[in-house]
């Protein structure tokens, strides 16, 4: 596997500072400052690009694991809210939230299935020190 790489630059103190982050494939680049991480400015933020990497991450291991067991996944959309605790300066709790179309399961082998990819999804296991909490709606 090849490693993948992103990177960051920040220029300025915390609350008057701001900054790039890019990923290395190009795919993205957006700028960043204390008002999109802490308040409701403009940019992006470090969250944002976990939630983002955790709702790929999961999507991909939910289908994996369903496929590698016959069922054929038509659709898995996963939103991943990520919650910094700015008191503690931590990610205390990340929410999936998952809507999936899948031909051909019933609704309790489904939520085992989705339950075992987000104990399996490599980006949960990195994210282990917070709650991550799971809904989902299977679509018929």
């Amino acid at each position: 596997m090849p490693v993948r790489k992103s990177e960051a630059t920040w220029e300025g103190d915390l609350k008057r500072g701001e900054g790039s982050m890019a990923l290395g494939s190009g795919a993205f680049e957006g700028a960043y400052s204390f008002a999109s991480r802490f308040e409701d400015g403009t940019g992006t933020n470090p969250e944002e690009l976990i939630g983002a990497a955790h709702a790929g991450c999961y999507s991909m291991a939910l289908a994996n694991a369903l496929a590698e067991d016959g069922y054929d996944p038509e659709r898995i959309h996963t939103e991943a809210a990520v919650n910094l605790d700015a008191d503690a300066l931590e990610i205390d709790h990340i929410e999936l939230t998952l809507e999936a179309t899948v031909p051909d399961i019933d609704e309790n082998t489904f939520a085992e299935y989705a339950a075992g990819a987000k104990e399996d999804c490599p980006v949960s296991k990195v994210l282990a020190g917070a709650e991550i909490s799971l809904s989902y709606t299977l679509e018929a």
